[in-house]
């Protein structure tokens, strides 16, 4: 993942250093609860600790050790989440996606509200993995309070363990698909505007939901500046005064259908079968992709992972053939 969005790891775990020198007296102790234990020793948060000793993968023992930030859902996190999947209990949950879940609330290092704050929108990357071994991007947004993916704010933040820091979140943060990080992301509105245009045929939040076939999918995105300047350069007021016909066309010629393209995948003069007209990948100046017409857009952020496919983020709207 690069450029605008990306969010540089190696800067949200920078950790403040405090000089004390004409101050010798100042002894600052370090926690000495890990995060589990510290887990273990709130009432809010026993439904995560019960979650951690049944998933598969030994969590208990992988975040006693190491350095983490774990998004802690509370009890009625967990309630919320079992309800809406339809589990009457979280023994009724499968192990093996327990632990993903649960992964999916990991992230390596130490990130802190301030980091957070600081960066203010963004993703990072999870523990979590796809079938692929790909690991599961993260977005969060500051405006209001720190949310992640749009679904899950921080209600108590900064909690510190011996092995890293604890938020405690206010529902379980679900594995992403794609349409997750559109709707999470204002970056996407106007996409989002477009995809769910209701004279369309396609029902593409529907699609590109789905963690089954035709999944998993590429999607290459473009900002809501690249609609300002499509719009601009074909002297429309906006989208609708797009057919539907041409408006589908041209979503589809962002889309390919079932393989998951991430950034080493890619190759110079590569092509791209989308749903709609041919793609084709120019490495030469950073990663672009051309259109049938010869309109070049630049890949802005690579490597947005969700579940069930990948985004690539461009800066211009890539056009089916014109007439």
């Amino acid at each position: 993942m690069n450029k605008l969005f990306k969010l540089s790891i190696l800067s949200l775990l920078a950790f403040t250093t405090f000089s004390c020198e004409d101050n010798d007296d100042v002894t600052l102790t370090p926690p000495s609860s890990n995060i589990v234990e510290l887990a273990s020793s709130s009432n809010d948060l026993t439904s995560l600790v019960a979650a951690l000793q049944a998933a598969d993968g030994n969590l208990v023992e992988v975040l006693s050790g190491g350095e983490y930030t774990v998004l802690a859902p509370t009890n009625q996190a967990f309630d919320n989440f079992l309800t809406e999947n339809n589990f009457p209990s979280l023994d009724a949950v499968p192990t093996d996606l327990l632990s993903t879940i649960l992964l999916n609330h990991v992230i390596s290092g130490t990130v802190n509200a301030y980091n957070l704050s600081t960066a203010g929108a963004g993703y990072t990357t999870t523990n979590a993995t796809n079938t692929d071994g790909d690991f599961l991007s993260l977005y969060f947004n500051t405006v209001s309070g720190i949310e992640f993916n749009g679904v899950s704010r921080v209600i108590d933040g900064d909690i510190a363990a011996s092995n890293g820091i604890v938020h405690v979140v206010d529902e379980v943060i679900g594995l992403p698909t794609v349409v997750t990080f559109a709707t999470a992301d204002s970056t996407f509105s106007t996409l989002v505007s477009a995809l769910t245009r209701d004279d369309l045929e396609n029902d593409y939040v529907s699609a590109l939901s789905l963690n089954t076939t035709p999944a998993p999918y590429t999607v290459f995105a473009p900002t809501n500046e690249a609609f300002g300047s499509l719009l601009t350069e074909l002297e429309l007021n906006g989208l609708s005064d797009i057919d539907s016909e041409t408006l589908e066309l041209t979503l589809n010629t962002h889309v390919v259908y079932g393989a998951n393209v991430r950034e080493e995948d890619l190759s110079q003069y590569m092509p791209v079968s989308t749903e709609g007209d041919l793609l084709t990948i120019s490495l030469e100046n950073g990663p672009q992709i051309i259109d049938i017409n010869n309109r070049v857009a630049d890949i802005i952020t690579t490597d947005v992972q969700a579940n069930n496919g990948v985004i690539h983020v461009i800066n211009k709207v890539m056009l089916p053939e014109q007439d």
